[in-house]
């Protein structure tokens, strides 16, 4: 409609604005406005030409961009003023795309965690029922593109983090290939676990947003494989028949996984059947032995690594009371980690990875999962630690994710369920290293044959017209 002269950017912005005012009083999705700014951006000559002319989006507040706080919901960067002089090399990508962004999004607390409850700007509430949770760690994002304020926001995925909110929220998440998206120039995790992407409600929005924000950057130290065809090229490219893998139980994790995730990635099964894919009972035996002890190993440094960064920004090091007990802890265990320690958990990841890597090689081409094993989780249930549980017990919960991380391969969540009670239920695909193509094709096969684009939760824009 920009493009055809019936509606400018600034109409764009301006309506998102209206949207945010109305809605984010009950959902608290969006933290810091920066409305002012996005109204003088739409005014900029030529943004209507460019591919996403004026389109309004938001950014998770781990971020960088110039003239912008980033707090990552730690009251001590707030109380610092932290403002950044400079753009992340994505944030420069989405402006270069002429995405026009209205402020930042809720988190938990350095974006450590599976629901968005951070003490800094309280819990973010899901649009299909406020008293659940929207996930985490990119939750404020997906609840802002499920209540539709707007159409697209920025995300991190560490461990599931845009998967995760995309599931419990009914939108789509890919995390991409490590490496596709660049990570710099600045704090971003040694290991690569943790990839930008981004949050929508369309297939089609996702992999136009995906193509313009990809490709190497100076100094990145990981590279994806180039892609056979551009992910907006790959919506309508036909998969063939594909060999796919279903997996929701393994002995690597003791809870069971929840009947509605097991419907919802067995009716999932049955679609790809229809469509002609080969789907059987299968997944890689890696999956068999938890990577969970060498994972923490990593993630506990990095955390300890991030206050340590922080401290130097605030000009003392950071206390116990500046952040949420379970970040705390995490610090304490990630400055117990010798140099030994750190290189054989890294050193059993890469070798977890392998194994785990290897069933592609051997005739597989998608692996289908629920993105996580339990529905939509109340607020309040995952993020207070006890003296007899004193970390949160989430590998139950999130079992699927976090391999995709571990070994940078690429993984979707796709909203194509919801349970008896109206609540989305998401299910996982994944695939080889460097595929996101592929994954695209699939999704977009899969939402034509079952169409999501008209489903909106009670607190939305859409549902609010009638």
């Amino acid at each position: 409609m920009v493009t055809k002269g019936e509606l400018t950017p600034f109409d764009l912005v301006s309506t998102a604005i209206q949207r945010i005012e109305d809605l984010n009083p009950s959902i608290n999705a969006v933290t810091i406005k920066l409305f002012d700014r996005a109204l003088d951006a739409a005014r900029a000559p030529g943004l209507e030409t460019r591919l996403f002319a004026g389109v309004p989006t938001l950014l998770k507040d781990t971020t960088a961009a110039a003239g912008e706080p980033r707090y990552w919901a730690l009251k001590v960067l707030q109380d610092a003023g932290w403002v950044e002089d400079h753009d992340s090399y994505l944030v420069a990508r989405l402006r270069d795309a002429g995405l026009v962004s209205l402020g930042r999004t809720n988190l938990p607390e350095l974006a450590g965690g599976i629901s968005t409850e951070p003490r800094l700007w309280g819990p973010c509430r899901n649009p299909w029922d406020l008293e659940r949770s929207v996930g985490g760690s990119s939750g404020g994002s997906a609840a802002a593109v499920a209540s539709g304020m707007v159409p697209i926001a920025h995300g991190t995925d560490g461990g599931g983090s845009v998967r995760i909110p995309a599931s419990i929220c009914g939108i789509v998440g890919l995390k991409p290939t490590r490496g596709r998206i660049p990570i710099g120039p600045d704090f971003s995790d040694t290991e690569g676990f943790s990839v930008p992407s981004v949050l929508t409600r369309s297939v089609r929005d996702t992999a136009a947003a995906v193509d313009a924000v990809s490709g190497h950057a100076p100094g990145d130290p990981w590279y994806a494989p180039p892609l056979a065809h551009s992910l907006t090229e790959a919506l309508n490219i036909k998969p063939g028949r594909l060999r796919i893998g279903m997996w929701y139980q393994t002995r690597s994790f003791g809870s069971d996984v929840h009947p509605d995730c097991v419907a919802a990635c067995e009716d999932a099964g049955r679609l790809l059947e229809s469509l002609g894919h080969i789907v059987e009972p299968a997944y890689p035996e890696a999956l068999d032995a938890s990577f969970s002890p060498a994972f923490m190993v990593v993630a506990t440094s990095i955390i300890r690594w991030e206050l340590l960064h922080i401290g130097k920004i605030i000009g003392r090091p950071v206390e116990e009371t500046d952040v949420d007990p379970v970040i705390w802890r995490a610090s304490l265990a990630g400055s117990q980690v010798m140099g030994e320690q750190y290189t054989q958990a890294i050193a059993d990841l890469r070798d977890h990875g392998r194994r785990f890597a290897s069933w592609w090689s051997q005739g597989w081409d998608i692996l289908l999962t629920p993105t996580i094993a339990v529905p939509p989780y109340l607020l309040g249930t995952t993020s207070a630690p006890t003296p007899d549980s004193p970390w949160p017990d989430i590998q139950s919960w999130v079992p699927f994710s976090g391999i995709f991380n571990q070994t940078g391969l690429p993984a979707i969540s796709l909203p194509l369920a919801t349970n008896a009670a109206g609540l989305p239920i998401g299910i996982q695909l994944g695939a080889n290293l460097g595929r996101e193509d592929l994954l695209i094709s699939v999704a977009a096969q899969l939402e034509r044959a079952r169409p999501w684009a008209d489903r909106w939760p009670p607190h939305s824009a859409i549902s609010t017209l009638g």
